[in-house]
C-alpha cells in the first residue's frame, strides 16, 4: 500500500508563517549585531537605528530594547537641561523603565535610570533610584556614595546662594565672618542634607575601606558642616580638623588603590 504525503492549506500557511518569523528573527539578530558594532565604535546614533530596526523585526526581544536604551543614555549630556537633551534622556528612561516593568529588580537598569536622572539634575528621583538599589543590594558602596554626593551638591548650592545674597564668597572653612542671620539660614537649609550625606558617605567607606572618592567628599561635607556651627568656633575648627583628616585618608587610599591596580596589571620593574 502506498501513502501520499499531503499538507492541508492551513498547515501550509503555518509553515510559511513559521519561516517568515524565523527569517525576521535572523534579520533582527543581524541588526542587533550591527548595532553593537556601531555602539562599540562610538557611533551611537547609528547604533540607535540598528537597535530600533531589530525591535521592529522582533518586538518581543528584550535585549534589543535594553541596548537601544543604553545607546540613548550615552547621548545624554550631563548637567544639560535643554529640551533636546531632555528628550534623548526620556527615550533612554522609557527603554530602561520598560525593562524594569518586566523585571523590577534589574540592578543594571536601575543604575542606568539613576545615572540619567542625576545627569539631568533630577536629584530627588536619582536619590529614590539609589535607595531602591540599596534595598536590593545593601552592600552597594557606589549607591551610598552617590546619595552622599547628591546631598553635598545640594548643600553646596544652597550655601553659596545664601552667602552670595549676603555679599560673601564661600571660603571653605565654615565662613566664620558670616552674621547670625546668615548662619541661621544655612542651618535651616543644610542641616538635613549635611547629616544625611555624612550617613551615606560613611556607609560607603564602611563597605569599601579604600573608597578614596567617598573620603574626599567626607572632607567637603565636613566643611559644609562647619558652616552650621553658629557662634561655636571650637566646633567649627573641629569640623575642619575632621575635613583635613579625610583629605589625608583619601590620599593614602588613592595611593593604595593605584599600587593595587599596578600590581594587578603586572606593572612595575621586575628583575
Amino acid at each position: 500500500m502506498r501513502f501520499s504525503a499531503r499538507i492541508s492549506a492551513g498547515g501550509a500557511m503555518l509553515l510559511l508563517l513559521a519561516g517568515t518569523v524565523g527569517c525576521s528573527k535572523l534579520k533582527a539578530r543581524d541588526q542587533l549585531v550591527k548595532g553593537v558594532q556601531s555602539f562599540k565604535a562610538g557611533h551611537y546614533e547609528e547604533a540607535v537605528d540598528h537597535f530600533q530596526n531589530s525591535i521592529n523585526l522582533d518586538p518581543n526581544d528584550p535585549t534589543s530594547r535594553l541596548y537601544l536604551a543604553t545607546a540613548y543614555s550615552y547621548q545624554v549630556v550631563p548637567n544639560l537641561d535643554t529640551p533636546d537633551n531632555l528628550k534623548v534622556a526620556q527615550k533612554a528612561l522609557d527603554g530602561f523603565n520598560s525593562v524594569l516593568a518586566q523585571k523590577p529588580d534589574d540592578l543594571g537598569a536601575l543604575r542606568q535610570v539613576a545615572s540619567i536622572h542625576r545627569n539631568i539634575k533630577q536629584f530627588d528621583k536619582a536619590k529614590a533610584d539609589e535607595l531602591k538599589i540599596i534595598a536590593l543590594d545593601p552592600h552597594d558602596a557606589e549607591a551610598n556614595y552617590t546619595i552622599g554626593v547628591i546631598d553635598w551638591t545640594q548643600a553646596y548650592k544652597s550655601a553659596t546662594t545664601i552667602l552670595a545674597a549676603a555679599g560673601m564668597t564661600d571660603d571653605g572653612n565654615g565662613n566664620p565672618k558670616k552674621s547670625k542671620d546668615v548662619c541661621a539660614k544655612l542651618v535651616a537649609a543644610n542641616t538635613q542634607l549635611v547629616t544625611e550625606a555624612m550617613q551615606y558617605l560613611n556607609k560607603a567607606v564602611e563597605i569599601n575601606p579604600t573608597y578614596d572618592d567617598a573620603m574626599q567628599y567626607l572632607n567637603l561635607n565636613y566643611r559644609r558642616k562647619a558652616d552650621l556651627e553658629c557662634g561655636n568656633d571650637d566646633a567649627r575648627k573641629a569640623d575642619l580638623a575632621q575635613a583635613d583628616m579625610w583629605v589625608q585618608k583619601a590620599t593614602g587610599a588613592r595611593k593604595a588603590n593605584e599600587a593595587a591596580k599596578e600590581k594587578k596589571l603586572g606593572g612595575g620593574i621586575t628583575q
